[in-house]
């Protein structure tokens, strides 16, 4: 049955059907007590090597900080790969898990990270374990790549998802029947999609709020300088080419256009329809477009497009004329002449690349 999709945190996180018992290694001889309906949460992370590092601490210094802060033990944290051994991260950084996934009991959250490529080596039998877990009432979600093998297993089946912008078009041609958000956090019960690190601690901080209350996560956000904290319905920020801006500080008409233009990235729309569409004169649109983004709108949007086809090379294993017609070109050699001029590689010498680092090195690149 699809879920009712709502982008605000629940106000309830605390209260999963799963609980564990209070740990009292790290806080002995504290004096806080935790109803007994508000046991320690424990939230696993999945990792996958070559899973982005920034996100795993992201999530789980906000819950250690929130512990020392009040004092008592309210997060447990354990992390899981899938057959027990050292995990490498993007950064190289090796993490020894706590338990393999077949092992995993009592866990209230399970999130994985990995990059867009990561899989399981045995698919069959580590879906299985995370279908179980969800069965008994583990909330499971995706942080960043970890999307990825999360939609493989079918449990973002009926979901709304979260996908950070620089895999979008590869999960759409991956998952072309699940919906996405550009929202930071997307909670679609009881899944949680998040696009990266910093949306992974605002997603921290609305657990901590929830359970420790709004001082504790405002003195959590201030131990970190996290500034702002976001809430429900954030956009992602995503960059303009080649400038020091983000496409939402844009002006109006140019922002509309750069909409349209990342909706139509197989479907080729031009300038002087963009212009009409947007309700300025196409010598306008050009004006105005290349003040704000150094570009001109069709090279603004070639760029996009390459982009996008750079997703599907790196991330698919879609054929080079499969790519091309995915983002709107009707022959492959334009394609390849473009993303060369845009990459100075053509897309088989860029894929052949990034295969070589990979078995050589274990570096799944790049990784949000």
């Amino acid at each position: 049955m699809k879920h009712k999709v709502s982008n605000q945190i629940p106000t309830q996180l605390g209260r999963s059907p799963n609980t564990s018992a209070a740990s009292t290694a790290m806080f002995p001889d504290s004096n806080m007590q935790i109803p007994a309906h508000q046991r320690a949460i424990t939230i696993g992370f999945l990792i996958f090597p070559g899973f982005p590092m920034s996100c795993l601490t992201s999530m789980i210094e906000p819950l250690r900080a929130a512990n020392e802060i009040a004092d008592c033990r309210a997060f447990n944290w354990r992390i899981l790969s899938e057959t027990g051994d050292r995990v490498p991260s993007s950064a190289q950084v090796v993490f020894d898990p706590d338990l393999t996934l077949a092992d995993a009991v009592d866990i209230d959250y399970l999130f994985l990270l990995s990059s867009p490529t990561a899989s399981f080596a045995d698919r069959k039998g580590a879906e299985g374990h995370l279908r179980r877990l969800a069965r008994h009432g583990t909330a499971v979600g995706g942080v960043s790549g970890g999307v990825f093998p999360l939609a493989r297993s079918g449990l973002l089946d009926g979901h709304a998802v979260s996908v950070h912008w620089c895999y979008e078009a590869a999960f759409a041609q991956e998952f072309p029947n699940l919906p996405t958000r550009d929202e930071v956090i997307v909670f679609d019960h009881p899944r949680y999609t998040v696009s990266g690190a910093a949306a992974a601690f605002d997603l921290m901080l609305a657990f901590i709020e929830d359970r420790l209350g709004g001082d504790v996560a405002t003195e959590v956000a201030c131990w970190f300088q996290h500034a702002v904290v976001r809430g429900r319905g954030v956009r992602q920020k995503t960059p303009t080419f080649r400038r020091e801006s983000t496409a939402d500080l844009l002006p109006s008409p140019v922002a509309k256009a750069v909409d349209i233009l990342g909706r139509h990235v197989s479907e080729p729309i031009a300038v002087e329809e963009l212009a009409e569409t947007v309700g300025v004169s196409p010598r306008q649109l050009e004006r105005q477009f290349k003040k704000a983004t150094g570009q001109s709108p069709s090279r603004y949007y070639r760029t996009l497009r390459m982009k996008a086809a750079r997703q599907l090379v790196l991330f698919s294993k879609e054929g080079i004329s499969r790519i091309a017609l995915a983002v709107g070109y009707e022959t492959v050699p334009p394609l390849v002449r473009h993303y060369r001029e845009e990459f100075g590689i053509s897309p088989a010498e860029d894929r052949n690349k990034i295969n070589r680092f990979r078995v050589e090195d274990n570096r799944p690149l790049p990784s949000a």
